[in-house]
C-alpha cells in the first residue's frame, strides 16, 4: 500500500526516536529518548499517543534502559517497567507490552532477548493494522460519509492505524468516500493529527468541531462511525478518548452503525466492565488555555461507551459484537 504516512517511531542503534506529535502538523520533529524520564515524559505529555503506539514505544524504551544499564537485573527491569506504566494508566497496551518484554527476560535474561521481543511487538502491530484494514474495509461503501473521533490513525500505531486502516484499504482500492473528522477537544487531536494525516494520504476529509457531529448526522452526511479505543473490557465496554460516548449516543439516535477498531491486545479480559477502569484526569490548563477564568475544571481524558451502543468491534481476527468479544478472542 503506497501511502504518504508519517513514521511514528524509529529504533536505531538501541535508541528510541519518537515523532513529537505535540507540534504536528506545523513541525515534523523526532525526539531522541536518552533517559527513562524522557520516555515517561513523552508518553505522559502525548508526544507519543494512541494505545498501540505507546505500548510499542514503551517496549523499546524499556529495552533501551537495559542496554544502557551496567548491571541489568530482573529487579531493575521490573522497577523501570512499573515506572513507565504510571505515565498513562488507562490505555491497556502500555502495561501489556511492558509485561511481555519483562516476561521475555525471565525466560532468557539478555538485552538481545528484550530487543527481539520489542521488535516482535512492533512488527506484529504492523501486521495487525493491515488485517484490521482488510476486515473492516467493506463496512465503507462507495460514496459514504464516515465519522471518526480523535486520532486512531497511523500516528496512534506503527502504521495505518486502527480506525483509519479500513479507510486506507478502501482508498487503496479506489473506492470513493468522505471522512468527517471531529476536532476532539481539548487537545485537537482530530484537527492536528487525523485530518492532517488523512489529507496527506489523499483521502477526502472534512474537519468538524466536536459539537457539530449531531447536526452533520441530522443532515444525512454520515453513514458510518468508526473510532479506535484504548481499552475494551470483558463485557465489551469501550474506553476511548473523551467524547466517544457522545458520538455513540448520537449514532444510536440517528440509526448510524458505530464500529470500534482495535488490536486484540487492547482487549482487557481481566477487567469486568468499564466502570472498573481508572480514567486519567489531565491538567486543567488543557481546557482553560488562555481563554477562561481560573475556575475549577473537570478534564477526563477518556469516557466509557457501553457495549450496548457498539455495533461491532473490528480486530485483526475479524469483526464481532461487543457482547461476544470474550468468546471471539478466547485464547
Amino acid at each position: 500500500m503506497n501511502l504518504n504516512l508519517p513514521e511514528t517511531l524509529k529504533w536505531e542503534d538501541h535508541k528510541l526516536h519518537l515523532l513529537d506529535q505535540r507540534v504536528l502538523p506545523h513541525q515534523q520533529t523526532y525526539l531522541t529518548i536518552e533517559t527513562m524520564q524522557d520516555a515517561w515524559q513523552a508518553i505522559n505529555t502525548l508526544a507519543v499517543r494512541g494505545a498501540p503506539a505507546i505500548g510499542v514505544a514503551a517496549g523499546f524504551a524499556l529495552t533501551q534502559a537495559m542496554f544502557s544499564n551496567p548491571d541489568p537485573s530482573q529487579q531493575e527491569l521490573e522497577r523501570i517497567a512499573e515506572y513507565l506504566k504510571s505515565a498513562r494508566p488507562t490505555a491497556v497496551n502500555l502495561s501489556w507490552a511492558l509485561d511481555r518484554v519483562v516476561k521475555s527476560w525471565a525466560e532468557s535474561p539478555s538485552t538481545e532477548t528484550l530487543e527481539r521481543e520489542a521488535l516482535a511487538i512492533y512488527h506484529e502491530d504492523l501486521a495487525i493494522c493491515q488485517n484490521i484494514g482488510k476486515h473492516g474495509a467493506d463496512l465503507i461503501q462507495p460514496n459514504q460519509g464516515v465519522l471518526t473521533h480523535c486520532n486512531a490513525g497511523s500516528l496512534a500505531v506503527s502504521r495505518l492505524g486502527t480506525a483509519t486502516a479500513p479507510m486506507y484499504e478502501q482508498h487503496n482500492r479506489g473506492i470513493p468516500f468522505r471522512v468527517y473528522a471531529d476536532e476532539t477537544r481539548p487537545l485537537y487531536q482530530g484537527a492536528r493529527l487525523t485530518a492532517w494525516e488523512l489529507d496527506q494520504a489523499g483521502i477526502d476529509v472534512t474537519l468538524i468541531c466536536d459539537n457539530m457531529a449531531a447536526t452533520t448526522m441530522a443532515s444525512g452526511k454520515i453513514d458510518l462511525a468508526l473510532v479506535g479505543t484504548d481499552r475494551v473490557t470483558r463485557n465489551g465496554d469501550v474506553i476511548n478518548k473523551i467524547g466517544t460516548l457522545n458520538v455513540a449516543i448520537l449514532c444510536k439516535h440517528y440509526g448510524i452503525p458505530f464500529y470500534v477498531a482495535c488490536p486484540s491486545s487492547t482487549y482487557d479480559r481481566q477487567t469486568a466492565s468499564g466502570q472498573q477502569v481508572p480514567i486519567e484526569q489531565r491538567d486543567k490548563q488543557e481546557v482553560l488555555g488562555n481563554h477562561a477564568a481560573a475556575v475549577k475544571v473537570l478534564n477526563p481524558a477518556f469516557d466509557i461507551t457501553p457495549a450496548s451502543l457498539v455495533t461491532g468491534i473490528i480486530t485483526e481476527q475479524g469483526i464481532t459484537s461487543a457482547e461476544d468479544i470474550d468468546v471471539f478472542l478466547a485464547p
